[in-house]
C-alpha cells in the first residue's frame, strides 16, 4: 500500500498588478492557466496542480493565502510573478501563510522573439525582475522556500517540482499525525530519547505512550478465522520454513505471529495512528516480540522504529509518503556491523527483526529463530537481502535546541556472501565519500544508529523537507571533506544558538 499523492493538490498562483491594463492581465491569466494545465497533466508531477486566478492586490493575496491555509489536501503553493508584482502587497499574505511555498522562477516563452519583441512584450514577460522583487520580500521576511529557476517545460525544472511536491506531501501527512509508543524507551539509551512536546510544535505530530496491556487486550480479541486467513496469506506470499507450515513443529508460533499482526493492525486502525514503536524490554502478556507483524505493517505504510525510537518511526512514515509511487522502498534500518577489509569496506545494515520487505530483492523467507534478548518465545520474521541501486540513510536527532536531519548517500553492495546463521533482513552498503570519512562524519554529527534507509529518495528530497520543516540539514556525500564538515557543524551551532525560539 502506498499513499495516493493525487489526493493532494498544490495551488498555482501568479502575481501581477493593475498597472499594465486588462489586455496584459488577460494574457497573464491565459499563460498561467496553460502552464498550470501542462504541469497537472505531466507524468513528472505527482500531485494535482490547481490553477488560481491572478492576484493583483494585497487584499487578493491575503485572501488566497488564507484560503490555502484552511483548504484540506492543499499541501503548498507554487508562486510565479509573470509581471512585476510589487512585493509590499505580499507582506500580509506571506505573514499568515502556513503552507509551504516553492518559487517557480520561469517565464512563459522559452526564447526571446528577437525580430518581433517590443515594449508590450517586455511589459508582459518580465518575470526576470518580477521574481526578483518577490524573492527579496521573502528573503527580507526570512521565509523558508525553494527556488526553482528555468523554463517550465524543462525536464529538470519539472523534476525539481516533483521533488519539492513529494517533500511537501510528506510534511502535510505529518500535520496532526499520531504515533503510538508501546512501552517506553529502551533503558539508558540517549539518542532515541527526545523532547516530544518540541517535536509536536516543530513537526506537527504527536507521540503518546500506550501500555502493552492495552495492546495485548486487542491482540487477544483476534478471531481464529482471521488468523487462519492471515496464515494462508503468509504461505502464499513467502517461503515458509518447514517447521512453520501447517503440521510443522512450530506452526503454532506462526499463528501467534499472525494473531499479533491482526491485533496490532486493529489497534492502529482504531486509533488512526500512522506509526508506532515498541521495545523488547516491555512485552508483558505477549508470547513473542512482533517481527513479521511489524515488517508487514511497515510495508503497508506505517512508520516504525524499535526500542521506543519515535523520531525514526515518524521519519520512516514521512519518507514512505514522499516515495509513494516510486520504484524501491523506504525501511527502518540500523547500522549493525562493519566490514573493514582494505579497499573493500562496507556496512552491514539490519535489525534484530524489523526491516520491511519494500526494499527486498529475491526470495523472501519466513523463518523462526531464537532472539537472544527479551526473554520471550522465538519470534517469526521475514528474511531477505535488499536490492542494489542508489540509496541513502537519514536520521533525525534531538540536539537540545533544535532537531537535526542527517543524510548519508550510500552505495549498496550486491550480496555475494552467504549468511546462513544470520536470520534477519539485511543490506550491505558503502558510505560516501568513503568508509572512514562517512562513518567519522556521521559520528561527529551525532547521527543515530537507527535510520530510514531509502532506495527511491534523494538528498534533495530530504533537503527540501528540512527546509519546509525548518530543520538543520546536514549531508554526507561524495563531496564531503571531514575538516570542512566539522567546521560546518560549528557554524551551524552558532547559527542555531542565535535562532532558538
Amino acid at each position: 500500500m502506498t499513499t495516493d499523492l493525487k489526493q493532494f493538490e498544490a495551488w498555482f498562483i501568479t502575481g501581477s498588478q493593475h498597472l499594465y491594463g486588462e489586455e496584459t492581465l488577460r494574457s497573464v491569466a491565459e499563460h498561467s492557466a496553460q502552464i498550470s494545465k501542462a504541469l497537472n497533466e505531466s507524468s513528472e508531477i505527482p500531485v494535482k496542480i490547481v490553477f488560481k486566478p491572478t492576484v493583483k492586490t494585497a487584499e487578493e493575496i491575503y485572501k488566497i493565502c488564507q484560503e490555502a491555509n484552511v483548504t484540506k489536501n492543499c499541501i503548498g503553493i507554487i508562486a510565479w510573478m509573470h509581471t512585476f508584482s510589487p512585493a509590499k502587497m505580499w507582506i500580509g499574505g506571506l505573514k499568515i501563510l502556513q503552507k509551504p511555498l516553492v518559487h517557480l522562477h520561469t517565464q512563459f516563452n522559452r526564447d526571446i522573439p528577437w525580430s518581433t519583441m517590443d515594449m508590450d512584450f517586455m511589459n508582459l514577460n518580465q518575470s526576470a525582475h518580477g521574481d526578483r522583487e518577490f524573492g527579496f520580500i521573502m528573503s527580507r521576511m526570512r521565509i523558508n522556500r525553494k527556488v526553482i529557476a528555468g523554463h517550465w517545460e524543462d525536464p529538470q525544472v519539472r523534476e525539481g517540482l516533483n521533488t519539492w511536491l513529494r517533500a511537501a506531501a510528506g510534511w502535510y501527512d505529518l500535520q496532526g499525525a499520531k504515533f503510538a509508543r508501546f512501552g517506553d524507551n529502551m533503558r539508558n539509551v540517549a539518542v532515541t530519547e527526545g523532547d516530544k512536546v518540541e517535536a509536536e510544535i516543530k513537526f506537527g505530530y504527536s507521540v503518546n505512550t500506550y501500555g502493552i496491556g492495552d495492546l495485548v487486550q486487542v491482540i487477544n480479541q483476534s478471531l481464529d478465522s482471521d488468523i487462519d486467513n492471515l496464515v494462508k496469506e503468509y504461505a502464499d506470499q513467502y517461503l515458509l520454513a518447514e517447521s512453520l507450515v501447517k503440521g510443522g513443529s512450530q506452526h503454532q508460533s506462526l499463528r501467534e505471529a499472525a494473531k499479533i499482526e491482526i491485533g496490532l493492525r486493529n489497534f492502529l486502525q482504531a486509533g488512526q495512528f500512522k506509526g508506532f514503536t515498541d521495545t523488547f524490554e516491555d512485552l508483558h502478556g505477549m508470547l513473542q516480540l512482533p517481527g513479521i507483524a511489524v515488517q508487514r505493517l511497515m510495508r503497508d505504510g506505517y512508520g516504525f522504529a524499535g526500542e521506543g525510537d519515535w523520531k525514526t518511526a515518524a521519519l520512516v512514515r514521512t519518507m514512505k509518503v514522499m516515495g509513494s509511487g516510486l520504484a524501491g522502498g523506504n525501511a527502518f534500518m540500523e547500522d549493525y556491523t562493519y566490514h573493514f577489509e582494505p579497499g573493500n569496506s562496507f556496512v552491514l545494515g539490519s535489525h534484530m527483526l524489523e526491516v520491511d520487505e519494500s526494499i527486498a530483492s529475491g526470495p523472501i523467507r519466513c523463518e523462526i529463530h531464537p532472539l537472544g534478548i527479551g526473554g520471550k518465545a522465538d519470534p517469526v520474521r521475514l528474511v531477505f537481502d535488499a536490492a542494489a541501486g542508489p540509496a541513502l540513510n537519514a536520521s533525525v536527532v534531538d540536539m537540545g535546541n533544535r532537531f537535526r536531519l542527517l543524510v548519508n548517500v550510500v552505495d549498496p553492495v550486491e550480496a555475494k556472501y552467504e549468511l546462513p546463521k544470520l536470520p534477519v533482513a539485511r543490506v550491505l552498503w558503502k558510505p560516501q565519500p568513503d568508509m572512514k570519512t562517512g562513518c567519522a562524519a556521521w559520528i561527529y554529527a551525532g547521527g543515530a544508529h537507527h535510520t530510514c534507509y531509502s532506495q527511491n529518495l534523494t538528498a534533495e528530497h530530504l533537503n527540501d523537507f528540512a527546509n519546509i520543516a525548518g530543520l538543520e540539514y546536514v549531508s554526507i556525500d561524495e563531496h564531503t571533506n571531514l575538516n570542512q564538515f566539522r567546521n560546518e557543524l560549528k557554524w551551524n551551532e552558532v547559527y542555531y544558538q542565535s535562532h532558538t525560539h
